[in-house]
């Protein structure tokens, strides 16, 4: 076998890119603003009308008003075990900037307390703290942090079991939202639901945003016609992919693109015109990064 001199460049491991600092910073800054609309949902909203969320923030509320400690101890202590568990499943960055937003969060809490609730009407105070709490979480996990541990733990059990980590989390939180009903009584466990859906749904929308993307694969033998619509039309890239039949064993070829949210009648639209019976497979994805596409709107 043939020997060769290894260059020292080899020897050495590669330096991975850092994040740049002005982004980093960007990051930080949204963090804080995350972690400040949680702290205004749970302190002005939430808290004064017994309403709690899932998570280590609703086990919070709860061992708060049982024992009159303020809620940002508890916010710390309960989440102390799941800072290990997300040190060895995610990473150390990730466990840093949620340290970060935990006891960013109990700090918020603790200075917004004597604060009045903004409203006596427990379903005012579900859907705003709902909204606000939503968008707070979304913006920390955009950003690359959490500010509850319950997702760590969903990440452990999933190694551990055959149930996903939304399967998981969801356990977590019907078991937690059950619990509030013996502690705050059935009817505000029932409001504090309506919240913990409401910022379910604002994490999402502030995560992934409002004109979410999608892919979309077309199988059809007019692949080429269809493939120049959607780029003469849309303004969209298309990408051609070779398949082959399972059954048939005949070769087919595959579009590939990525539109956005307000172009998917329209490309549906396109197909249909060319091809009735081509297969056309739409679905959401959460980011979008290089190539030429861009969002736009529609003429």
């Amino acid at each position: 076998m043939e020997e060769r001199e290894i260059p020292a460049s080899e020897l050495k491991p590669q330096r991975q890119s850092r994040l740049p600092l002005h982004r980093f910073i960007g990051k930080l800054v949204l963090i804080a603003l995350g972690v400040t609309l949680d702290a205004i949902a749970l302190e002005v909203f939430l808290v004064p009308n017994h309403i709690t969320d899932g998570g280590v923030v609703g086990i919070s509320i709860m061992l708060s008003h049982l024992s009159g400690w303020p809620i940002g101890v508890f916010l710390i202590l309960v989440n102390l075990p799941f800072f290990f568990i997300g040190y060895k499943q995610v990473g150390k960055t990730f466990t840093i900037i949620s340290v970060c937003g935990v006891f960013g969060l109990a700090l918020m809490t603790a200075l917004l307390t004597p604060v009045p609730r903004f409203t006596d009407d427990l379903l005012l105070a579900a859907v705003f703290g709902g909204v606000i709490m939503g968008i707070g979480v979304g913006l920390i996990i955009r950003n690359g942090g959490a500010s509850d541990g319950t997702e760590m733990l969903a990440v452990f059990f999933n190694e551990k079991s055959p149930f996903s980590v939304g399967e998981v989390v969801m356990f977590i939180n019907i078991f937690i939202l059950g619990a509030a009903g013996f502690v705050f009584g059935w009817n505000n466990a029932m409001y504090s639901l309506i919240a913990y859906f409401i910022a379910f749904k604002m994490i999402d929308v502030t995560t992934t945003g409002l004109e979410s993307s999608k892919a979309v694969w077309i199988i059809s033998n007019h692949h080429a016609e269809i493939g120049d619509a959607l780029n003469d039309r849309l303004g969209r890239g298309v990408t051609y992919l070779n398949g082959e039949g399972a059954y048939t064993g005949n070769d087919r070829n595959v579009i590939f693109t990525v539109i956005t949210r307000l172009e998917e009648a329209k490309v549906k639209s396109i197909v249909d015109s060319i091809d009735r019976n081509a297969f056309l497979a739409i679905s959401d994805i959460h980011d979008v990064k290089g190539g030429r596409f861009k969002k736009r709107s529609i003429h």
